[in-house]
This record gives C-alpha cells, structure tokens and sequence, in this order.
C-alpha cells in the first residue's frame, strides 16, 4: 500500500540541512518527501522562513533538479514552546530542555498517528539535544515505515550560510574562515547517513498513543512495559499484579498458577504434563492445597474438586493452561512472555515454568481461612 511520505527535521540556526537531506534523496535514487515539517526555536523560525521561503532556497532547489514541490509553507515551520504557550527562544534552561522533549515527541506522535504515512526523521540540524530527543522520541513512537537519517556535509561547506546543496551547475561561493578561499557548490559532497533505531511503540498502551502525553511519560510507560519482570500475587484477593496490571482469575486458575510458582521456588522438579490415562495424583494434592487456600470452605464440594479425585490429567493440565496463558496474554499483550506457563525442553521431556526468578516473584499475605 502507498504511504503519504514526511520529513519531519530539527534546525537551530542552519535551515540548510532541509534542502541538503533532499538533496542526498535525491542522489540515492529515492523519492523525496510529499510534506515537509520543521521544528525549531523562535530564531530558527525566522532564519527557515527567510532563507528556505522567502529566499526561495526550498523552490530553487526542486527547480534544479526538476522535482514537484512538496506541501511546504510557513505553517509548516513549527516553533517549540513552553507549556504556558511561550515561544522557545533556545534551549539553555533544565526548563527549556523540557519543553524543546515535550514539544519533539508531541510532533512525532501526531505525524505517527495516521497508518497511511511513513515518517523520516532528519537529526542533522539543531543543538544535540534536539537530534538526541528526536531519535529518542522516533524510538518510542516509530513504525516499521519509519526512517531516521543524519546528513553529512564535506568539511568546507559544512554550515556555511551561503550553501545549501551541491547545484546542478557552477556556483562560486567564499570559505567560511579567515582564508575565504573560493568554493564550487557543485563539488560539495553529501551524504545521508541512515541510523537503526529499537522501535518500542509496543511498549506503549493505546490512550498514551492516541492523547497528548510529555517525554518522561512515555519513556515510563515503554519501560513499565519492558522493563524488569515483577508478579505479586494475592491469593485473598485471587488476583495477580505484573507489570503494574491487577489480573483476576479463577480460583482454579489462580490455584494451578500459583501450584507451579510455589514449586518453582522450593526447587522442585519443573512438572510434566500428564499422559493421557495416567493422571497424576500428587500433582493433585498438591493443586488442591492452593485451591483450598484460596476458596477456603466456600463452595467446598465442588466440579473442580470432583474432577481431581483420581488425580490430575492431561486434559486438566492443559484447559488451565492455556486458560492462563490466553488471560495474560489478553492482559498484557507486549509484555506476558515472562509470566506465561512456558514448555521447556523436547518431548517426551517437555516441563513447564514460569520465566521469573524467586526475586521477581511475590505472595501478599495468605488467606489463612
């Protein structure tokens, strides 16, 4: 399916990395961007829409090299602001640090938000700390569409204020330092550097993607989600907690996930799935003792009881675990790997474990009725 392109690039003072990452499109035999969006700071506003604009800089460009102009204006060239909606002069406070974070992921969660685009993101331009965020924030809310690139000029072109792509022709230009020796536009190197970025937009839940959300809290979300593996369970109130998400189950669920945990923990033998026609008793003992813990004598005499007289069968074994792992999956869906029922091992000596270790692992204080 044809996706609308976007380059999406931060300047600080030298709006000429947008006309120079075209340009190394259009060298690698690439289609250039249909949109073209700017974030930048209250002087690189003005130094974009004078130079790029008002110049012609952006129109020269695809008249030289015979390109259609992309959707492109003065709307396009956003300003970073505080949150009290004042303009970001620079970014030299902890306070201007925030608000440049907030306002870069803000951009690249809208420009993300529509399936039918694919977004690149330029971090040529602007202080580091824009590029950095940038790249950060791309990280969090990327798609398998999306592009992040860094463009490389030749050393005596390289932000000067005269030079905005090698031109199809010959241009005299004067070196930017004191020896202001003469330089040709059109035997300027440049080059786009493509770098790989960790996509982590599972790691973050549906209402974080559709609504306006700051740096820090999407950061937090994606490391709730992928960070350390931690389970509390709380027989009493037969439910879960993992990954800051509260998980009821049955008691019989509750019971056979929590028969496994505790096995683990003394050390025991992972358990195997029991063969067809050989149910197996102390498993069922075992899995009763839990199950009791959390019913207590409500409902004593019960199905669940009655089918484990002649001990656990296969059949048992695996209703609830796939009950379990469908639940957690249900509940956690980037983030269940860790406390599924998982096989480990080759038939016929396949066991079963949950992937935590003792110091991830939590029981609240127990039922004692």
């Amino acid at each position: 399916m044809n996706t609308k392109s976007i380059l999406l690039s931060v300047t600080g003072l030298t709006p000429q990395v947008v006309t120079e990452t075209l340009y190394a499109l259009h060298q690698q035999g690439q289609a250039l961007p249909e949109q073209i969006h700017i974030l930048t700071t209250a002087e690189g506003y003005q130094r974009a829409r004078l130079t790029l604009i008002n110049d012609g800089w952006m129109a020269r460009f695809h008249n030289d090299y015979h390109q259609p102009s992309p959707d492109f204006s003065e709307r396009h060239i956003h300003i970073l602001q505080h949150a009290n909606g004042e303009s970001l002069a620079d970014i030299r406070t902890q306070a201007d640090n925030q608000a440049m974070a907030d306002g870069i992921t803000e951009w690249i969660r809208i420009l993300t938000a529509d399936p039918d685009t694919s977004l690149h993101v330029s971090i040529a331009g602007g202080r580091k700390t824009m590029g950095f965020y940038a790249g950060y924030a791309l990280s969090l809310y990327g798609r398998s569409q999306d592009r992040l690139s860094h463009v490389l000029v030749s050393a005596d072109y390289e932000s000067h204020p005269q030079f905005y792509y090698p031109t199809p022709y010959s241009q005299v230009i004067y070196g930017n330092d004191p020896t202001r020796k003469p330089l040709d536009t059109q035997n300027a190197e440049v080059m786009l550097a493509d770098i790989a970025f960790v996509r982590l937009r599972h790691g973050l839940d549906e209402a974080l993607l559709q609504g306006k959300s700051s740096f820090s809290a999407s950061v937090a979300k994606a490391q709730q989600a992928l960070g350390l593996a931690h389970l509390s369970i709380d027989l009493k109130q037969r439910s879960i907690k993992a990954q800051n998400t509260l998980i009821k189950l049955t008691p019989a669920d509750l019971a056979f996930y929590s028969w496994l945990l505790k096995r683990q923990l003394a050390g025991l033998v992972l358990p195997t799935c029991p063969c067809d026609g050989a149910p197996e008793h102390q498993y069922a003992e075992q899995f009763l003792q839990e199950y009791r813990l959390i019913n207590g004598e409500l409902g004593g005499a019960d199905r669940t009881i009655q089918a484990l007289q002649q001990g656990m069968s296969k059949a048992f074994f695996e209703q609830r675990k796939s009950r379990i792992n469908k639940i957690l999956q249900q509940s956690l869906p980037h983030a269940a790997m860790a406390y599924l029922i998982n096989a480990v091992g080759k038939r016929p000596q396949t066991r079963y474990r949950i992937l935590l270790d003792a110091e991830q692992i939590q029981y609240q204080q127990e039922n004692k009725g």
